[in-house]
């Protein structure tokens, strides 16, 4: 994906000056301290254990402005509905999107609704984008980190880790993807797991408040092992991850055994992994602990010297290399 997304789409584009930019490949851009992204969900089916293609949208869009330690202020929607879907599946993702938005405190400002003939999506798409300001306890949050070592991005960007940097994930990780790819195919794993999918807007407002954290990422597409290795590789850092130290449930293990897919590469919707200067890292754990979204939060690893790539200790001691994943599950789950 990140080959194709460099070949043939944002080659084509002309250059703009941003602080943070579209070639930086982070979750949002920052131009004029305005924080702004886009997502669009094809998500199959629409409704699974957990939530549906309505929850997913705003809090996966939420979420991108969050991590870059913005405040997201304002929500658009735009909806591509098939002809004849019936209008109480449309009601059913409205009101789960106004419940979800109303929830998190950001409120759908504008959007767009096409329909289209029958066959021509599969009963509904969904684009949301967000706008966003700067945190106001991103400056202080900054501040802390710099007290002990040498900060350089204003942003809690992929290329701000450096060596020694504590790995912190939020929660539990697979829940999302393990949730939905077993609901579609009739596993039974949905009864034991349900999607993470939620806003972390008020979770990381509440680790920026105590200061420290240095990038934040949303582990969406490619999950852990493709937030860590895009780390490294716009670092310059290598990683020392503890498998044991990974919050995982035995049902996501186990349904990723059955399924054929590693748990560390499979998205989710409800986490955030930061990168947090050793000496806080505690500190910022306690926060993100006190809150409903990150009270089973965990620290997994630590930022090295060294090569570019991730280091996985293995529960038996061992080492291998985790990679960044091929691909994505097929029909989407995002």
């Amino acid at each position: 994906m990140q080959e194709f997304l460099g070949k043939h789409i944002t080659s084509h584009f002309p250059k703009m000056k941003a602080e943070v930019p579209l070639d930086s490949m982070d979750d949002s851009a920052v131009v004029d301290d305005v924080v702004f992204t886009i997502d669009g969900h094809t998500v199959k089916p629409l409704f699974f254990p957990g939530g549906d293609i309505g929850k997913i949208s705003v809090s996966g869009t939420v979420n991108d402005i969050s991590v870059m330690g913005a405040s997201p202020i304002a929500l658009a929607c735009s909806v591509v509905i098939e002809e004849g879907l019936e209008m109480d599946i449309v009601d059913r993702v409205m009101d789960s999107m106004g419940q979800t938005a109303a929830g998190c405190g950001v409120p759908i400002a504008t959007g767009d609704t096409k329909v289209v003939e029958a066959g021509a999506v599969d009963q509904m798409i969904m684009s949301t984008s967000a706008i966003g300001k700067r945190s106001p306890y991103l400056d202080s949050d900054l501040a802390k980190a710099a007290e002990y070592r040498k900060v350089e991005s204003r942003w809690c960007t992929d290329s701000n880790v450096r060596p020694g940097d504590a790995i912190i994930a939020s929660g539990y990780l697979g829940d999302h993807g393990v949730a939905l790819l077993s609901f579609r195919e009739g596993y039974g794993f949905e009864a034991e797991v349900q999607s993470d999918v939620a806003p972390l807007n008020k979770m990381i407002a509440e680790g920026l408040k105590t200061g420290g954290i240095v990038a934040m990422k949303d582990p969406t597409r490619g999950g852990l092992a493709n937030t860590l290795n895009e780390w490294c590789s716009k670092s310059h850092i290598g990683m020392e991850i503890n498998y044991s130290d990974i919050p995982l449930r035995d049902a996501v293990v186990n349904g990723c055994d059955l399924l054929g897919i590693d748990p560390l590469s499979i998205g989710n919707e409800g986490k955030a992994i930061l990168g947090v200067v050793p000496e806080m890292a505690d500190e910022v754990l306690k926060a993100l602990k006190r809150t409903p979204e990150g009270k089973d939060a965990a620290i997994i690893g630590y930022a090295t010297e060294g090569a570019e790539r991730v280091v996985l200790r293995t529960e038996i001691g061992g080492k291998r290399i985790l990679e960044a994943p091929a691909g994505d599950p097929i029909p989407r789950i995002c």
